[in-house]
């Protein structure tokens, strides 16, 4: 099983004279107990990770499934395509740009037969979400493809399961009339982490609320890994195990108040495993049990899957090849932007080296703190920060991050500061003002060579409907007496 992003991938490839097997495990918000020691167990990823390669510098192009999957299912900036915009484009006539392809159709031409499996006899494995900024394109898989017995006559495939977990369970559209919005699973998941036991990151306060939400968020990471071990037990089961590429990553960082929607590390900083099937030659890239610290784009797996199953990557296509015999040159920087999402209009991006994260917040008014009806009804911690905030009560990087608002810069030093927590803008340490100025020079240049769309208007949406939709959906919390409130 193979995964791109939220959605986890399999790849299969027959055995000599064909091709292989491969899928994409896909899930929004994966800590990884082997890399962190964080208090989720995750023992069957574990376990892949000891049997193949992880990579600790992976990153999402965006801090939001729909346009990161909108990225990384065609291999190109969302915001070169104009799909940046959180579920754009779902009522209009809006079209790819000519030559840029869903990755699934590419694999198509190859003879592979694609799926997004969600099913393995009566147990549910994948939630078989797609959630793409374009709908114009055809079928984005072969049809029927959602169990995983169909995939038994077609070989090579390639197939995606989407985790299940973590995500707060908000699709029943009643979210607004509950006390609390409980995530998938939750009632099922073992306790192995408990509010008494975590730590939350500096960026939020110490408060027993924080903590029991950090504890379902761990917990919720480790009933997506019984999920997933399922799957592996299926493939061994079928005698695919040795003939099929999986690629294990996230579609954006966690689901925290800090995490999904932000342009830090922990909203786009993904865990990826990649494990080579015993039955093909394995690339020089790839040993067992290893650690792989280049810089690497989700858009990058794209290019690389397409590879790997045979084909030639595009020209025009922005991601770059990282495994194989014809590897591209490895990145010096990767690049995200976040735009508007759900009723919430932010313009901010990002370039990141090895060290240094740079954040540009172009628009103005609050960021953190900024309305978002699905994170102040689903995020408890957002409630907490702001009463803490009005009695005076929030101290450190908590005050300081209900407080930043834009235009403004970010800079920090990620190996010393992994929380981004210390901006370094102002810093008059030399090796500072040298990054700064380099990332901003990366940063403009970025923008210009990929044609960000990010400052032009977004057409063909009404933000009334969608603040309407989402106070629906959601509700409105009654501090918010700003005219972001919907119509009566």
């Amino acid at each position: 099983m193979a995964s791109w992003s939220h959605s986890h991938p399999l790849a299969h490839r027959e055995r000599i004279g064909s091709r292989t097997y491969s899928g994409w495990w896909a899930r929004t918000s994966v800590t990884i107990s082997v890399a962190t020691g964080s208090g989720s167990s995750t023992p069957h990823l574990d376990r892949l990770a000891k049997e193949g390669v992880r990579y600790t510098h992976t990153f999402a192009t965006n801090p939001a499934c729909a346009p990161s999957r909108s990225a990384f299912f065609t291999g190109m900036y969302q915001t070169t395509t104009d799909t940046h915009h959180m579920r754009s484009h779902r009522t209009d006539a809006f079209r790819l740009p000519t030559g840029v392809r869903p990755v699934t159709h590419r694999l198509k031409d190859l003879g592979y037969h694609t799926a997004n499996i969600e099913t393995i006899g009566k147990a549910v494995v994948g939630s078989g979400k797609l959630d793409l900024n374009f709908v114009n394109e055809g079928a984005i898989y072969h049809p029927n493809s959602g169990a995983w017995e169909s995939l038994a006559k077609q070989q090579p495939f390639f197939a995606v399961v989407n985790a299940v977990e973590s995500e707060y369970d908000i699709y029943d559209r009643k979210s607004g009339t509950k006390k609390r919005v409980e995530w998938v699973g939750e009632r099922e998941h073992t306790q192995h982490a408990t509010a008494k036991d975590v730590t939350p990151p500096p960026y939020y306060p110490d408060h027993p609320v924080v903590r029991e939400e950090w504890a379902r968020y761990l917990n919720s990471v480790s009933g997506m890994d019984a999920r997933f071990g399922k799957v592996l037990e299926q493939l061994r089961k079928d005698g695919l195990e040795d003939d099929t590429i999986i690629i294990f990553f996230g579609d954006n960082g966690r689901l925290d108040p800090r995490g999904i929607h932000w342009c830090y590390d922990s909203g786009l900083r993904v865990p990826m495993i990649v494990r080579w099937p015993k039955n093909f030659p394995c690339p020089a890239q790839i040993k067992s049990g290893t650690i792989d610290h280049r810089l690497i784009s989700l858009i990058d797996v794209t290019a690389t899957t397409l590879t790997l199953a045979g084909g030639t990557k595009p020209p025009l296509m922005q991601g770059r090849v990282f495994l194989g015999n014809r590897v591209d040159p490895p990145r010096s920087y990767v690049f995200s932007a976040r735009d508007r999402i759900d009723e919430t209009r932010q313009t901010i991006r990002s370039v990141r080296d090895a060290r240094f994260h740079y954040i540009r917040t172009i628009s103005e008014g609050p960021t953190f703190a900024s309305l978002n009806r699905y994170k102040e009804k689903c995020f408890l911690t957002m409630s907490v920060m702001r009463e803490l905030l009005d009695k005076g009560e929030l101290k450190g990087p908590p005050r300081e991050l209900m407080e930043r608002k834009g235009p403004c810069e970010e800079l920090y030093e990620t190996t010393t500061d992994p929380h981004e927590v210390v901006n370094l803008v102002g810093s008059k340490k030399p090796e500072h003002v040298e990054a700064l100025a380099r990332l901003r020079a990366a940063f403009d240049t970025w923008r210009t060579e990929t044609g960000d769309r990010g400052n032009e208007p977004e057409s063909g949406v009404d933000l009334t409907a969608v603040t309407d939709e989402m106070h629906k959906w959601f509700g409105t919390p009654s501090w918010d007496r700003t005219n972001q409130s919907p119509p009566k």
